[in-house]
């Protein structure tokens, strides 16, 4: 298991774009393609909950599953997935990254991120400035759960990526770049074992919550031009 601090190897390889090359979608390009979702669906799996957190390397695609399965929220909660754009727009096309979120602190979030700061596995506190929105995979389970039982159409979209890994590009992302950024935590602290903990939890908490009555990118900066026509593939 990785360690709080793992960083990508030289040449941009890690361990989860290995894993996702070839137990996802078999595409090498996912070996050094950027890994903060990637991460997420590796941890994901690991915690049996893929089905409702999704297995994507492109974090707009991501943020559209989560919209397209009735998912998206505006307000955090531990367990969701939290998806920014560094330039602060509100769009999902414009998504740069994506974490999960560990706690809530009143306007603060405490999130554990992948590929951040450019090449590390850390836990970071933000503020909600450069959120776009939060997917809920326990929303997810619930709207799979209430389909069954009434007969209705399983929500829409495959949770994984199925299309070309975007080309990883060599720019930093340093923490000017990722606006609103508190001071990282630095626990040591086992972050692979606690974000499979923190994706698991968020479905036993949902076991105990009322009832509702019936009824995908990561970008480094730098690149948010290139290959405008490949992410609107993507995301359509």
């Amino acid at each position: 298991m990785a360690e709080l601090g793992y960083r990508e190897r030289p040449g941009q390889h890690t361990k989860f774009g290995e894993w996702y090359s070839t137990a996802v979608v078999r595409d090498p390009q996912y070996r050094t393609a950027p890994w903060c979702d990637m991460f997420i669906a590796w941890a994901a799996e690991k915690a049996d909950v893929a089905d409702y957190v999704g297995r994507f390397a492109w974090t707009p695609s991501h943020a559209r599953w989560f919209e397209t399965n009735g998912a998206w929220s505006a307000e955090p909660e531990p367990g969701a997935l939290v998806f920014f754009d560094w330039s602060g727009g509100d769009d999902i096309k414009g998504v740069d990254h994506v974490g999960i979120v560990e706690r809530v602190d009143g306007g603060t979030i405490h999130t554990i991120e992948a590929n951040v700061d450019r090449i590390w596995l850390k836990r970071k506190v933000r503020d909600q400035e450069k959120v776009v929105g939060y997917g809920l995979p326990r929303k997810v389970k619930e709207n799979l759960a209430r389909s069954a039982v009434e007969g209705e159409a399983a929500p829409a979209g495959r949770p994984v990526e199925v299309r070309p890994a975007p080309a990883a590009d060599t720019t930093a992302l340093t923490l000017s770049d990722a606006g609103g950024a508190l001071p990282v935590l630095l626990e040591p602290a086992p972050l692979t074992v606690l974000a499979c903990l923190v994706l698991g939890w968020t479905f036993l908490v949902a076991r105990w919550r009322p009832r509702p009555a019936p009824g995908g990118r990561h970008r480094r900066s730098g690149r948010r031009r290139a290959g405008a026509e490949h992410r609107q593939d993507l995301i359509d």
